[in-house]
């Protein structure tokens, strides 16, 4: 088998529009709060991918029927709801490595009840789900581990739910509350569910996100702060009718790095001051590096405006985002340090290690901790060999070593493995080359 890769030049400036493609959080919650509810639902662009994919293909497998439409304008995804029963009552279901996925489908597999296997690549078997399993069983769900306790592969069985209380974790992965809050009105149907979060709630942006589409789809939750949630009984998720994805904020963040690093103006169309995503506030990390940022209701526009200055900051509300902040930091004008990103390290690989060591490719010197990066550019960036550890966010990241900044050039990059952008964006390099000029 030959490796493949793809070699990217020297960029002596960028400039250009973006429109992005749909994003991957809120298409997969959409597709299983539509899948859930009463009625037909019409998803407007949602994200064509390898995570929606598999969730799409889990769906179809549980009985849920749904079809694609293809417009002038775009794709419409129709789906039928089937009210918080599902069709087929036992599935063996393959989850590939999304996350966005597994995790909310294995609560509502778990609280419906049925004879359900879900398994994944062999990265998915390493990524934690045990806060969540905990939180299920103690409510008198069935799920078992097949494999290493605590990961998946799951053996789910029939369950009864008593508990009118459930408590998770909120330090490990914020897909374990929203996990739980999209599955709340299946379980409340004769009293109240009060789900408590134990210890700090990590990456709360994520679930704003959740709680905007669970109301969306018409049942309400109370919040005690973000150390409690509330879902009355008697709620039933109702469809919206039609309803949009919005652009995937998190792979903004290269295009606007882009701008801010190569010239621009760089826009990006899909997100703007409308969005319900966190990850727009990447922009703002960019403009305390001294990025110039502008912004409408649905895009937003980045350009140099010299050299990037380094940044010492909390980054726990955009993890994944923050990611594109590291390579920024390549063209600062001294050390950044990236802190509070411990869930880097349960993400798709160990994201800290994999940046820590491919940082040093191009010359970084780099310090990593248990929740932190800190990155010191070098006088001139090196050419290099970027491995990418089936993770689409380094290979869309390192992309960005090749353009020439401000404060130094960029330096030719060879990205192994570019496909694994499949997860999330498929065209990535496509639209990465048409703004290269």
């Amino acid at each position: 088998m030959t490796h493949e890769y793809l070699d990217l030049q020297t960029v002596a400036h960028v400039e250009g529009t973006v429109r992005l493609p749909g994003s991957k959080s809120i298409s997969n919650r959409i597709l299983l709060l539509s899948a859930l509810s009463q009625g037909q639902v019409a998803i407007v662009d949602l994200l064509a991918s390898d995570d929606t994919a598999v969730m799409l293909a889990a769906l179809r497998s549980l009985g849920v029927q749904w079809t694609e439409e293809q417009t002038a304008t775009g794709t419409i995804h129709h789906v039928t709801g089937v009210a918080g029963v599902l069709p087929n009552k036992s599935a063996d279901l393959f989850m590939g490595n999304a996350g966005t996925a597994i995790r909310p489908l294995t609560a509502a597999l778990a609280v419906i009840g049925g004879d359900y296997t879900l398994h994944g690549v062999p990265r998915m078997h390493e990524r934690p789900i045990g806060d969540l399993v905990d939180a299920l069983n103690a409510a008198g769900t069935n799920v078992e581990y097949t494999g290493n306790p605590g990961f998946p592969p799951l053996h789910i069985k029939q369950g009864k739910i008593t508990a009118q209380r459930l408590s998770v974790r909120g330090d490990v992965s914020s897909q374990f509350l929203t996990a739980l809050l999209m599955v709340a009105p299946l379980m409340a149907k004769a009293h109240a569910i009060t789900i408590d979060v134990i210890g700090e709630l990590i990456s709360k942006p994520y679930i704003e996100i959740t709680l905007n589409l669970i109301r969306r789809f018409g049942v309400q939750v109370e919040q005690d702060g973000w150390a409690a949630f509330t879902i009355q009984p008697g709620q039933v998720y109702q469809s919206p009718g039609t309803i949009h994805v919005e652009g995937d904020a998190s792979s903004a963040s290269y295009f606007l790095a882009a701008g801010a690093i190569g010239g621009g103006p760089v826009r990006v169309e899909g997100v703007g001051n409308n969005s319900i995503q966190g990850d727009v506030r990447f922009a703002a990390a960019l403009a305390q590096m001294g990025a110039q940022i502008t912004m409408g209701d649905n895009w937003i526009e980045a350009r140099a405006n010299g050299p990037l200055k380094a940044i010492d900051a909390d980054f726990n509300h955009i993890p994944d985002a923050a990611m594109t902040i590291a390579i920024a930091a390549l063209y600062a004008d001294g050390p950044s340090t990236l802190r509070n990103i411990a869930s880097w390290r349960v993400k798709e690989t160990d994201r800290i290690a994999a940046m820590a060591t491919e940082l040093r490719k191009v010359g970084a010197i780099v310090e990593e901790g248990p929740d932190y990066i800190k990155v010191t550019p070098p006088a001139a960036l090196s050419p290099a060999t970027i491995d990418t550890y089936d993770d689409h966010r380094m290979a869309m990241c390192f992309s960005l070593v090749s353009l020439d900044g401000a404060a130094r050039k960029g330096a030719p990059t060879r990205i192994n493995d570019p496909k694994c952008v499949n997860k999330t964006f498929p065209e990535y390099f496509a639209a990465f080359a048409k703004i290269a000029r």
